[in-house]
């Protein structure tokens, strides 16, 4: 697999990236390092976590999946230099009183000693791509549609957060920084005043991209294709529901082999599992059955093919669904099913927005 310039960096990263949220919950250590392997032989470099990780996030949990990979690059030495690592500071508290003890501000000390963690778990000296996984202010985020000027309260500037971020820069600890779950406004933002102060510029957002989830189109787009920001997209089977697992109506959430919308009370709440989610994905899926692509290869080949995205980032419990996910890189969609595509979104647009 071939590798791209992530944004205005000099990191060199595959188109594919593998998630890692699902190890420590979903997935052993054991299994991990497998996939972790299997991964780098088919060619993906890039490797994103979390402090939060794994997910669901829960008190036990916590930084298990940071732990699961530095237990890997440490049975195997050399190892870390083939490897474009990412990671993120959780953003203000979202009812997680285990991470900074519920801080609803992320302070420029919480940046500095969660970074001191990521390293000390992953067992790394240097994180290539550290991000801010999600806005430390008020924002529609996680599924809030509209932006609410009354929930405004005091926080850490962007220009602070910067300034941390880029102590950390200075002293080697990170190569380069990122965003996550961000508008066009904090992206802009960010590069206006990393450009005014002379401070570490971003270089990538990761947001959520799929067929269920098309919000990046929405003008975050143009601002990253306007400022040379690479979009790393998450999401892209939309929670497994562009698989065709959760194709039957009223699918049994007894049956937690399906994924993690039937094994998680919790992810059943989120905007990934909404009625209308489901609705729209089955439509698609089915396009994707009458085009003689499974649902799993159109909803990845939209990704893939998107001029907007640098790198997509899968999630994955097995090394058979990495295959079959890494297998449908090369399908191309003619631009019949891309008209169909956009058809379904114009009636669904973007329901797990």
């Amino acid at each position: 697999m071939h590798t791209v310039t992530l944004g205005a960096s000099d990191l060199q990263v595959s188109p594919v990236c593998l998630g890692t949220m699902t190890f420590g919950e979903q997935v052993g250590a054991d299994a991990a390092h497998a996939i972790l392997d299997h991964a780098l032989a088919r060619g993906i470099n890039f490797i994103d976590s979390a402090e939060m990780y794994s997910v669901p996030a829960r008190r036990e949990t916590f930084g298990a999946t940071e732990t699961i990979i530095g237990q890997w690059f440490a049975k195997r030495p050399g190892i870390r230099r083939k490897v474009v690592l990412a990671t993120k500071v959780a953003g203000p508290s979202r009812n997680m009183d285990w991470i900074r003890g519920g801080a609803t501000d992320l302070r420029p000390e919480h940046i500095a000693q969660a970074c001191e963690g990521s390293l000390k778990r992953l067992q790394t000296d240097v994180i290539d791509l550290y991000q801010i996984h999600w806005p430390n202010r008020n924002a529609a985020i996680f599924g809030g549609l509209y932006f609410d000027p009354a929930k405004d309260q005091p926080q850490t500037s962007i220009l602070e957060q910067l300034q941390a971020l880029g102590d950390l820069v200075k002293a080697g600890k990170v190569r380069h920084i990122g965003l996550s779950n961000e508008s066009p406004w904090g992206l802009m933002e960010f590069l206006r005043v990393a450009e005014a102060h002379g401070l570490p510029r971003v270089v990538s957002v990761q947001n959520p991209y799929a067929l269920v989830n098309r919000a990046v189109d929405n003008a975050l787009d143009e601002t990253l294709f306007r400022t040379s920001t690479a979009l790393l997209a998450y999401s892209p089977l939309g929670f497994g529901t562009l698989t065709g697992k959760y194709d039957e109506p009223g699918f049994d959430p007894a049956q937690p082999e399906l994924g993690r919308i039937a094994r998680f009370e919790t992810v059943r709440k989120q905007r990934w599992a909404r009625a209308e989610t489901l609705a729209a994905a089955r439509e698609y899926n089915a396009l994707a059955r009458a085009h003689g692509l499974t649902p799993t290869q159109m909803a990845l080949a939209f990704c893939y093919g998107s001029w907007r995205v640098a790198s997509t980032i899968l999630g994955v419990t097995s090394i058979a669904q990495l295959d079959e996910n890494v297998a449908a890189w090369g399908t191309r969609l003619s631009p019949e099913l891309l008209t169909a595509i956009d058809a379904i979104r114009w009636k669904h647009r973007d329901p797990a927005q």
